[in-house]
């Protein structure tokens, strides 16, 4: 299937689509602080995750539900070839960025943009999980 923009048209509808500061991230990040969970937000290290936690080396990243691939598999026979290998692309970078960091010391957290609109405490829960795992091995 054909694109039904032109190339201009489709690049600045692209343009538009924010990584930064989106609207999952805003409400992901009024969730840490009342949590009172500590972090940073866009920290130039490989990846460029969401937030981390800097004490702890975790990197938590939100992966929006469409352009990180959830279901993708159940998808993808829908979706335009350039979809398909615009999202695939995106999954291998993501496996990739993970394994990295993890060889670099950090713990890697990715949550689903839908798990922080349906369960936001389960999502508080991993983080916390994770920080106890690492505060627990210190003593």
């Amino acid at each position: 299937m054909a694109d039904i923009f032109t190339k201009e048209k489709r690049s600045w509808i692209m343009s538009r689509i924010r990584g930064k500061n989106t609207r999952i991230e805003k409400i992901f990040q009024a969730i840490l602080r009342k949590n009172k969970i500590g972090f940073k937000k866009h920290f130039k290290i490989l990846g460029n995750p969401d937030f981390i936690i800097p004490g702890e080396k975790i990197a938590i990243f939100i992966d929006g539900d469409f352009w990180h691939g959830y279901d993708y598999k159940k998808r993808r026979h829908k979706l335009p070839q350039y979809w398909k290998k615009k999202l695939r692309k995106n999954i291998e970078r993501d496996k990739a960025t993970n394994k990295e960091l993890k060889k670099l010391g950090w713990k890697v957290i990715r949550i689903w943009e839908h798990e922080i609109l349906r369960d936001p405490n389960k999502c508080v829960n991993k983080i916390t999980n994770i920080k106890r795992d690492i505060n627990s091995n210190l003593i």
